[in-house]
């Protein structure tokens, strides 16, 4: 009697761990619905018993038993549900059902590109009736009696988009990325109000900078100086008008134009073509009045008359015995200019008289000549790598030095404050002294060695304020380093190394007030460059 009380349970419901029990547990078998039902009545009573509900043993029943889907959806609403379950879910031994689940599971969850209803009908290669009274409008030929749908629904779609004018906001997939230009945009802009300003004001050019910082130069990328009319071949010239808003351009194309600075449109103002003439050099007079410009096989060169639109060849000057007229400087008092010749040969010609008042020598060849801030003396670089210094009212070397290191010499350049002067060497290297120990001392030291081109420096270039150095090497792309002079370093981010943007470049100048840098390069472009420290032109 003792074993009739007993309620026996099925040898598969042995507790143990939930992990062996799942792994152990096969698929039940298919059973008659009257057995079925007994041996719930019996588990349940058997868990009346104990006293206890086990949860895992209940979900196992309810899966077995047809409550599939309510679990499901329970399991989809409670993001995943407790481990135990899970576990229980993805460690049945029936691997067909745990992908049917997985798969059901999917389907409640909504793909974020997926198409908002898929019509299986689409997809069949069915041939439409388009003679149809509603499909007529949409037949563009007799031979389009039939069209299949896929055709059909392009064909509704671009005539959709024809009524609306275009692609409506809400159907068109990039225009989030639109937006964004759009806004990235009207910050430029806001941007450029600032520059707008700046290029409102052109009288009062004096110097007024304070404390440019080094390292890093603030500076935004313009449109090119001369983008309304690129050259045709190399740009040789780039110079920024003294008083004015406007930026000259020339090159060997035989062009010398003239542009309107507003960093965004730049429009030209006028164009001007020397006939058989590729200009090797172009530069305004100090009053901004004239512009001079010389070629590279000619002893003629051009006097153009900006305020009377007159251009003059001139093809001799009294007392010059030169071949050829190619490097000269603007004398800084105007009037006058100082022509490089050969064999150590200086020629000052005054505009005047178009004829040469004095002549004077150095030795070797010259490379580079600048003026003193106030025009009183020239510094010469000779080729051999001597620096000679005269006096222009007397006309006499009243110095002359070595170039530290130097083999060979190619450039120079002195700054408007009176403090440096800049040598450039054929090994790349720009030696920067006092230009009170260059006058004074036949043995000055640098102040500092800039290596960073690795090529010849041909261009240097002080800024108004002197407060940067501009150095250039013709010989290589993108050989271009702006200077921190206070600190004589070099600012690291000039220029871009991710893309090409300078070209080589063969001249470099500054605006009157260094608000913008160009550059002359091999292209036939002039990029611009608006420097932010400077908030005049």
């Amino acid at each position: 009697m003792a074993d009739l009380n007993v309620i026996k349970l099925p040898a598969e419901e042995v507790r143990e761990p939930a992990e062996k029990k799942v792994k152990k547990r096969a698929r039940p078998p298919k059973l008659d619905p009257v057995e079925e039902a007994q041996k719930r009545q019996k588990n349940v009573a058997s868990v009346r018993v104990l006293g206890e509900e086990d949860g895992s043993v209940k979900l196992l029943e309810e899966l077995v038993f047809g409550a599939e889907d309510e679990l499901v959806e329970r399991l989809v609403e409670e993001d995943g549900v407790r481990t135990g379950t899970g576990t229980l879910l993805e460690e049945d031994g029936d691997e067909e059902s745990a992908d049917s689940e997985a798969e059901d599971g999917a389907r409640l969850l909504p793909s974020r590109k997926a198409a908002a209803w898929v019509d299986e009908d689409d997809e069949r290669e069915e041939q439409v009736d388009m003679k149809h009274r509603f499909r007529r409008d949409l037949i563009r030929g007799e031979a389009e009696s039939t069209m299949n749908k896929q055709k059909l629904q392009q064909r509704m779609r671009d005539q959709f988009q024809k009524s609306m004018g275009g692609t409506p906001s809400w159907a068109d997939v990039s225009d989030r990325k639109k937006k964004k230009k759009k806004k990235a945009a009207e910050d430029e802009e806001d941007e450029d109000e600032e520059d707008d300003e700046l290029l409102r004001r052109t009288g009062n050019f004096v110097a007024s900078s304070d404390s440019l910082p080094s390292g890093i130069l603030r500076m935004k990328k313009r449109l090119d100086a001369n983008s309304a009319r690129p050259s045709e071949d190399k740009l040789t010239t780039v110079q920024f008008h003294p008083s004015a808003q406007v930026v000259m351009t020339a090159g060997l194309d035989q062009s010398l134009s003239l542009f309107q600075v507003d960093g965004k449109s730049n429009p030209k103002i006028q164009s001007i073509h020397l006939e058989r003439f590729p200009i090797h050099r172009a530069a305004f007079s100090p009053d901004g009045e004239t512009v001079i410009a010389t070629s590279l096989k000619n002893k003629m060169f051009y006097l153009y008359d900006m305020m009377e639109g007159r251009v003059t060849p001139v093809h001799t000057v009294r007392g010059l015995n030169e071949a050829r007229v190619k490097e000269f400087s603007v004398c800084p008092e105007g009037g006058a200019l100082l022509l490089t010749g050969t064999n150590g040969y200086l020629h000052l010609l005054t505009l005047k008289t178009k004829e040469v008042v004095r002549s004077m020598k150095i030795n070797g060849n010259i490379c580079g000549v600048d003026f003193s801030h106030d025009g009183s003396k020239v510094f010469a670089n000779s080729e051999e790598g001597e620096v000679y210094v005269w006096d222009m009212r007397s006309s006499r070397c009243v110095n002359r030095f070595t170039d530290d290191g130097c083999v060979k010499g190619t450039s120079i350049a002195a700054s408007r404050n009176g403090r440096y002067l800049a040598c450039g060497s054929q090994s790349g290297v720009v030696n920067i002294y006092s230009q009170e120990a260059c006058l004074n001392s036949t043995n000055p030291k640098p102040l500092k060695a800039v290596m960073n081109l690795l090529t010849s420096a041909t261009s240097l270039r002080f800024n108004p304020t002197s407060e940067i150095l501009a150095i250039a090497s013709r010989a290589e792309d993108e050989a271009v380093k702006l200077v921190h002079m206070p600190s004589l370093s070099v600012f690291s981010n000039f220029p871009v190394s991710k893309r090409k943007v300078v070209y080589r470049a063969s001249c470099l100048d500054f605006s009157p007030h260094s608000g913008f840098f160009s550059l002359a390069n091999s292209k036939g472009h002039a990029p611009l460059f608006r420097l932010l420290h400077y908030k005049d032109f």
